[in-house]
């Protein structure tokens, strides 16, 4: 991975769990940062630059709704 991609994996990474911890109710603040961390985990071998940007469209998507939600 370019080291471009991994710093945006990073940023993206760190917005995510930054958001999730806006949750006002416990068990969705914990729900959201165990996928989020269980997810990045499950996909930290991938170096198909076509899933790795998938992945990163898919993440992006979803602190949109995290976003939403808080």
């Amino acid at each position: 991975m370019a080291a471009s991609s991994r710093a945006q994996v990073l940023r993206l990474y760190r917005a995510l769990l930054r958001e999730s911890q806006r949750f006002s109710a416990y068990n969705y603040r914990t729900y959201a940062i165990r996928r989020i961390r269980d997810a990045f985990r499950e996909n930290k071998n991938v170096a198909d630059s076509a899933k790795i940007e998938e992945l990163l469209n898919k993440a992006k998507a979803n602190l949109e709704v995290i976003r939403r939600q808080v």
